[in-house]
């Protein structure tokens, strides 16, 4: 009788409408998709559903996702033409951009189902592995996390926190640091003499990661740290900031200091904030509809608003909106910014000094400008640094462009100039589908679909976690010494 009411079922033999609402669950990646696709009639079939518009189930699932994901949703009609078009009339590979973008930005789920995440300093560089922190190089004024007797770690060392908990998120650019739990708890370290940890003690560097508590009952997804100040995203896409205020970073219409985290109040109309990005001493948002808003230092242009002026408040880059460009992800480098919009074009702006604006020559841009020779390239991260940019392609291609110091670029052969004037591709790193990037002040790192790391760069301060190596001009493979079980390896720091 059990035998019977439990008879082998085949794939094939279940409803397609079944087997839609599986694969369209949220679960599967492009990637996925696309195997499945390749190895059963049962998903590459279209089996009567749609059958002019979609060429399997697996194409329907995929049209599925793309229109119940959040970035998608919120794109005008044209915008989301414009993504289908330029992804060839293909569900699967428009999914694989949404995906992509997502992962590049937040979290990468690697082929071996580890999430990575990393993230570079000035002088240090912070990884997320498995919803554990771990840090290298120098950690000065406490920005490693792991105690006042700690001023180096030539390997990548595991950071501890007060109770067990899962990390999400990171940002570390300057001299603090600032970490997102899985709880939406925030938890800062570092110099806090300007208060951008978040903390009334100023006397001293705060050399563990020490909870936030003015934030408590404000769960956060991201975190941003500028030179000297901090800006914290919730999970109602309020943003908030502390830390020193000269240039009006904070966002509160006035230059006053904040000793703890303060919400800003947003022009009538934005709707919320998807993602934040911190220069030194200024600050991008992109809101859910697409438009940038910036507020802060305005030297170098790199508010985008075509002059060099202060904003204290949050002003919308007029390029963008005028022209119903849908920006999906910002970075904010040192002297420039760059910009993603929904379609995988890019967009820089500010100084072009060693041509970190990749349009062939060192002209600045006062507002945003398309990256014209990526045109034919579907970009689905962008990151800027101190007169460097990098832009990763949606088949894992990174390209590079600016200043070649310290190797920090990539590339080897420097010949009679160090500057990269249009971006250009990595060789070294085609053999690699790579996931995620991050810049520092002069090295580099790179989070590969199968959870590799390779760095390449300065490495005086062991930023890269080699001891051994003082730079790698080309990228070099990253070993990290897991931790095993509960047993505690003993990190390497000086």
């Amino acid at each position: 009788m059990a035998a019977e009411r439990y008879r082998p079922v085949s794939i094939e033999d279940l409803p397609s409408q079944l087997v839609i609402e599986i694969l369209s669950s949220g679960k599967l990646s492009a990637i996925d998709l696309l195997h499945l696709e390749l190895t059963s009639r049962t998903f590459g079939g279209s089996h009567g559903l749609y059958p002019h518009k979609f060429g399997s189930l697996v194409d329907y699932a995929a049209y599925q996702l793309c229109v119940s994901h959040s970035v998608y949703g919120k794109m005008e009609r044209n915008a989301q033409r414009g993504l289908f078009d330029r992804c060839g009339g293909k569900w699967k590979r428009v999914l694989r951009f949404l995906q992509s973008v997502e992962q590049s930005s937040d979290m990468v789920e690697t082929s071996a189902g580890n999430q990575m995440q990393i993230t570079t300093g000035r002088y240090h560089t912070l990884l997320i592995s498995n919803s554990s922190l771990y840090s290298c190089g120098s950690s000065l004024c406490g920005v490693l996390g792991n105690g006042p007797e700690t001023k180096q770690c030539v390997t990548f060392s595991r950071i501890n926190f007060p109770s067990p908990a899962q990390v999400v998120q990171v940002s570390a650019s300057h001299n603090h640091a600032a970490f997102v739990m899985q709880s939406g708890e925030v938890f800062t370290c570092g110099d806090n003499s300007s208060f951008c940890c978040g903390h009334k003690d100023t006397n001293r560097p705060i050399f563990r990661p020490r909870l936030v508590e003015a934030l408590k009952g404000l769960p956060c997804k991201q975190v941003a740290t500028g030179l000297n100040f901090t800006v914290f995203l919730t999970r109602k896409g309020h943003v908030y900031t502390c830390g020193a205020n000269t240039h009006g970073q904070l966002g509160h219409g006035d230059t006053i200091d904040s000793p703890a985290p303060k919400m800003i109040e947003l022009p009538e109309g934005i709707g919320y904030i998807v993602q934040i990005a911190a220069g030194p001493s200024y600050v991008l948002a992109v809101a859910d509809n697409g438009v940038v808003y910036s507020f802060g230092s305005g030297s170098h242009f790199c508010l985008g608003h075509g002059e060099q002026h202060d904003e204290f408040q949050p002003r919308a880059i007029q390029t963008f909106k005028r022209k119903c460009i849908h920006v999906v992800r910002v970075s904010a480098g040192d002297e420039h910014a760059v910009a993603l919009d929904s379609s995988g074009y890019v967009y820089t702006w500010g100084k072009g000094y060693c041509g970190a604006l990749g349009h062939g020559d060192e002209i600045d841009k006062t507002t945003p400008e398309l990256l014209n020779k990526l045109k034919s390239h579907l970009a689905v991260q962008v990151c800027a640094r101190k007169r460097k940019t990098f832009v990763l392609g949606d088949n894992g291609s990174v390209y590079g462009c600016g200043w070649m110091g310290f190797g920090s670029l990539g590339f080897p052969d420097r010949g009679v100039s160090d500057k990269i004037l249009s971006p250009r591709i990595l060789d070294s790193l085609r053999a690699h589908h790579v996931s995620q990037i991050s810049t520092g002040l002069y090295h580099t790192v790179v989070v590969t679909n199968r959870g590799k790391l390779f760095g390449f760069g300065d490495n005086e301060r062991a930023q890269l976690g080699h001891d051994t190596l003082r730079g790698c001009l080309e990228p070099t493979e990253i070993f990290i010494q897991e931790m095993a079980d509960d047993v505690d390896i003993v990190p390497e720091c000086v």
